[in-house]
Order: structure tokens, then sequence, then C-alpha cells
């Protein structure tokens, strides 16, 4: 992106506001992306974080595709009001909208800005804008960093502080809320107490992030989970293992912590463009404990800016298998299978569910600005899995790796 456009994807959220300072008519705005995508493996399909349904050498629209409508009306100096809704494939089998902002927003000082309603939840660097394909140098954020936590907004506020010291822009905001999103498979995660705080220092080409957020975490509707942890009981319960019982409250996800802390850089320097996060996840449940990390560089020639990522997911910690091989002599003979199963199904877990597993992607793209306000971009990934990675719907014996590719028109409007 040269300056001009990222000034243009930055302002995106504030620029409606903006405009009706002029007047009091709600304003409408909007970003859309039309993408083909199609991987070269079909024992296992490619897919954005949380989606349904992926590509398994078959070309697909909905993964790469969305169109987002935004609402602004400035009630008066004071007061602005925003909605934004968003159509995408994401959870469910086929395109659906969803409410991604709805809040009043309070005007304390110049500084100083308050926000009520449904936010967008401040945990990575392009948290405002990710769904904005325009607004973004890669086609789609890597999957290994932005795969880590499924909360895109919160329903609560926030306060944000901007400031400027000498030449550096300090922005500094705080959110608190509650958030229960749909996963892929009718599965439900829903976050309590949830609190999220953001840094950024702005000075030239320069920006800086740091970021943390902590919530209780509660993943509902898993059958499977469900049978597990219920097994797990009724097996230490019936057979004396005292280990069992213990081993399903480590499993069991009601109410149990999580954090995610996450330091960010862009430059946009002359003709240079480079962007890196580096993220880690903890939990007190089976979601893995995790680290992950992205380094994107790219030279603006002209209108074409090419660019090449490397992105790493990396499982530090995952729930210990304390289930016995066998039963001890004397039990009933159903005992010892009894426990394989329950063994099995605990072995499974750090590959299970959204955000799980291990990969690496090199990738390579090019962003092409043929026209004002639109962006055509082609993308290939180059995915190593450890496992299934982070595919889905993996077939027995994958093990990749898998290349992707991709081609996709970016507008805003």
């Amino acid at each position: 992106m040269n300056k001009k456009i990222l000034a243009s994807l930055l302002a995106f959220p504030l620029l409606a506001p903006a405009v009706q300072a002029q007047d009091n008519a709600v304003k409408i705005s909007g970003f859309g992306t039309a993408a083909l995508t199609r991987s070269d493996d079909a024992r296992a399909e490619f897919a954005r974080p949380n989606q349904a349904n992926g590509s398994a050498r078959k070309v697909r629209t909905g993964i790469d595709s969305n169109l987002g409508l935004q609402a602004d009306y400035t009630v008066n100096n004071w007061l602005s009001l925003t909605a934004q809704g968003l159509v995408r494939q994401d959870a469910e089998e086929h395109y659906g909208a969803e409410l991604s902002w709805a809040f009043a927003r309070f005007r304390i000082s110049d500084d100083v800005n308050v926000r009520v309603g449904r936010i967008g939840l401040p945990v990575f660097m392009i948290s405002d804008y990710r769904n904005v394909g325009y607004a973004n140098t890669m086609l789609r954020p890597p999957a290994e960093v932005y795969s880590q936590v499924p909360f895109n907004s919160a329903d609560g506020a926030d306060i944000t502080w901007r400031h400027d010291l000498g030449n550096t822009s300090l922005t500094a905001q705080l959110a608190i809320g509650t958030n229960k999103t749909p996963l892929a498979g009718d599965l439900h995660v829903r976050g309590k107490d949830l609190v999220a705080l953001n840094v950024a220092a702005e000075n030239g080409p320069f920006t800086l992030r740091i970021g943390h957020a902590r919530s209780k975490l509660t993943i509902d509707d898993s059958a499977s989970l469900n049978t597990l942890v219920g097994g797990l009981r009724a097996a230490g319960a019936g057979y004396r293992l005292p280990e069992l019982n213990a081993l399903a409250g480590r499993i069991e996800a009601k109410d149990s912590k999580g954090t995610f802390s996450s330091i960010g850089l862009g430059v946009d320097w002359n003709n240079f463009v480079l962007q890196t996060e580096f993220a880690k996840r903890k939990t007190d449940t089976y979601i893995n404990d995790t680290s992950s990390w992205y380094l994107m560089g790219g030279y603006r020639i002209g209108k074409f800016l090419p660019y090449y990522t490397r992105s790493e997911l990396r499982i530090d910690d995952s729930i210990e298998n304390t289930v016995p091989a066998a039963c001890p002599a004397g039990y009933p003979a159903a005992c010892t299978p009894t426990l394989m199963q329950l063994g099995n199904g605990v072995r499974r877990l750090p590959t299970t569910g959204v955000g799980q597993g291990e990969q690496t992607t090199d990738t390579i793209g090019v962003r092409w600005d043929f026209y004002r306000s639109m962006a055509l971009k082609v993308q290939i990934d180059r995915i190593k899995p450890t496992g299934n990675g982070l595919f889905i719907h993996a077939e027995p014996g994958f093990n990749g790796p898998v290349t992707v590719g991709a081609v996709a028109l970016d507008v805003v409007f």
C-alpha cells in the first residue's frame, strides 16, 4: 500500500463520521471482496479460520469473498452512531449476514472517546479492518496468528485516548464486554468478563502496537467434548480412578481462563512495506497454548506491490493425557477398552477445534492498485501442516504440504 492508500484504509471506520460533521444525514459506506480460491489437495479442505467449508481442489468463491456495509449518523458534536453489517461464509454452510458493529460514540474531549454497544475487539494489529480486503496488503490475514482468537467484537464499551507527543502519536484503547460467537460445527464459544488493552505508537512510517486480552471461556454445544468429559467422569467414578475426574476438570471449557498477548510492527517507508506480529495464547482448558508469528515484506513498484510472507503456528503446551493404558488386574473386562477409547479421545484434542494444530506457510503475492478505491490481488500459499494443521475435514493420512492459489478484487465505496 502506498501512503495515500494506507491513510484511506486506516480512516475507513472514521471516514463517515468526519463527513457527517457537515450535515446530519445518514452516510452509507462499504467494502467488498470478490475472490476465487483453490487448493491442490483433495484430502483436506483449506478454509479461513472458523469457516464450515473450504476448498479441496475445487474453485470456491466463499472463502475470501465478503461484502460489508456501514451506516454512520452524527447526532451532534459529541455523539455519533455507527452500524456495520457483514455478509460472508463463516461458521455456516452458506453466506450469512452478521452485525459486526453497532455502537454510539461519545466524544468526551479532543483526546478521549467512549463507545458503547457492539465494538470491534482490539486484539490484533489490523482488528479494525481485518475484513476490509482493500485495507490490507495481503489477500487474507495469516491464519497462523488470526485463528488464535475467535472473537471479532465485544458487546460492551471501550475508551480510547489519543495524544501527540512531538512527532509521535499515542493511542491507548481499553475495552470490556462479553461475546458469544458461533463456531463451525454448530458450536459456540462464549467469552465472559472480557478485557482487552491495546496501545499503539505511530511515528512517521512506523507503527508499534502492543496488546493483551483475557476472558473466561466456555465452549457450548460440543457433543464430542461433552461425551469425552462425561465419559472420563463416569469411568473415574465407576472404576475408582480419581485421575480421570481431575483430567475431565482440566479439559472442560466452562468459564476457563484464557489470555492472548501480541506485539506488532508496521513500516511503510518510501517503497518498502513491512508488517509483523508475534502472539501467545494461553488457556486453562483443552485449547492449546500456542505461539504464532508472521513477517510480511513488500516493495512497491509503481501501482504494483509484490510481497512475501512467512508465518508459523506452534503448540507450546497441550492437555496431558493421563488416562491409564490399562486397568489393574481384577477390574471388569470392559474397563481397559473403555480407557483405550477415552485415551484416544484425549489424544485427538490438540488437533480438534478452531485454531488448533501446527503449520507454517510461505506466501508470495502481488497487489495491483489499478483504479481508484479498487485493487486486484493474486496470492499463492505453500502450507506445511503438522498433522492436519489448520485444515478442516481432513482424511486419514493427510499431511500436506498444500498449495493454495487465490485471486481477489477488493473495493471500498
